[in-house]
């Protein structure tokens, strides 16, 4: 493929540029795992929103601008290069938004995406339980038939988001008679809706950045089933998909943290350690690395369906490599508040969310090297 930016390209980047130049904050905002800064975090989604770049490649009757998807890797690069905000509205601007384009209907997609858009409703995902996380189809939750709707029960845990958000998204079990992936049904649903108690969950650090969800006959209309009912395991996929691939974390990411690496090393590091160098040398060629799959990835043409789970593997060992390093740069300092030191603990969660890595090994193992299925 041709690896040359287009004018049409250069002149996206350069307005996204002077716009982050303008408006990202001088100062970090609160971490988005506190009230308070999950309000602040809001209201910079709102920014974003009101310039139509809070969701660039999404139509613009949804609230983006149309741009194609290398335009979105363009503006991903900026916007990490740039140290902008977390994005408080990831959850469903990666993860339902584009599973509502594929599985959605005309009127969910008016309904949902612009409100998300502009920062204005923040979605929790909702899938994991206490006995089903990583084998999500051992999921108990269920969902019961009733006049214009369904009657949701159960408890989904490490929700995350869930916390300060608006609304979630996750499977139910719709058939009592169905076992693993049939008769699930996937739902939207409030979180203040009656019914709904949300039990925040502290981290190690004691901010909630995480919660538990308790559903007691909770009504939700068919309008917010997403898909057939009882075919979730097909709609779930896609956001599995969504997760693992280039949406949650886009290369732009680990290439500007990387180059913040480097300059620590330069500040910080004993020119004589050679073995400190080379893990930061690593994970720079790590990080251009994955940005070259990315450009790979958005020239084809068809779905990278179970390759997802070789970029989840990669990102997630990557980001845990290169804040390690960036802590033993620092020393004893590395122990002190700083965005290292949120983003190293944030980055540990990235082997196990969005599906373990070793069941990511597994699906590796069966589905793209063939080799057969081993013992549950």
């Amino acid at each position: 493929m041709d690896l040359e930016f287009g004018a049409a390209d250069e002149e996206f980047r350069a307005e996204v540029r002077a716009w982050l130049a303008e408006h990202v904050p001088a100062e970090p905002l609160p971490s988005l795992e506190t009230e308070e800064g999950f309000a602040r975090h809001r209201e910079w989604e709102r920014t974003l929103g009101a310039d139509r770049l809070s969701v660039v490649s999404w139509p613009r009757e949804h609230g983006g601008r149309g741009v194609s998807v290398l335009q979105w890797l363009v503006f991903e690069e900026e916007y990490y290069a740039a140290n902008a905000p977390g994005r408080v509205s990831q959850n469903g601007i990666n993860l339902l938004a584009p599973t509502l384009m594929k599985h959605g209907t005309p009127e969910q997609l008016a309904r949902v995406l612009p409100p998300m858009a502009a920062g204005e409703v923040i979605w929790a995902q909702a899938w994991s339980e206490p006995g089903a996380g990583s084998d999500l189809a051992a999921l108990r939750a269920t969902a019961t038939r009733t006049d214009g709707g369904w009657l949701l029960n159960g408890q989904k845990t490490w929700s995350s988001r869930a916390a300060f958000a608006d609304r979630g998204f996750g499977l139910f079990r719709s058939d009592p008679e169905s076992e693993r992936h049939r008769g699930l049904t996937y739902l939207m649903f409030p979180l203040d809706a009656e019914g709904v108690t949300v039990r925040p969950i502290g981290r190690l650090d004691g901010k909630p950045a995480f919660a538990e969800l308790f559903l007691d006959g909770v009504f939700v209309p068919d309008a917010d089933v997403i898909g057939e009912p009882g075919k979730g395991w097909n709609v779930a996929m896609s956001t599995a998909g969504n997760e693992r691939g280039l949406t949650l974390r886009s290369p732009g990411r680990f290439t500007a943290a990387t180059e913040r690496l480097v300059e620590l090393w330069k500040e910080r590091a004993d020119p004589s350690d050679t073995a400190l160098r080379d893990r930061v040398a690593d994970a720079w060629i790590r990080s251009r690395a994955y940005r070259l799959k990315g450009f790979e990835t958005i020239s084809r043409d068809d779905d990278i369906g179970a390759e997802s789970s070789l970029n989840k593997i990669f990102w997630s060992d990557l980001d845990v490599a290169l804040h390690e390093t960036a802590l033993d740069l620092l020393g004893a300092d590395g122990e002190l508040e700083s965005e290292w030191l949120e983003n190293y603990v944030f980055s540990l969660a990235g082997p196990i969310y969005a599906g373990t890595n070793e069941i990511q090994r597994n699906v590796i193992a069966e589905r793209l090297l063939g080799l057969p299925r081993g013992a549950r």
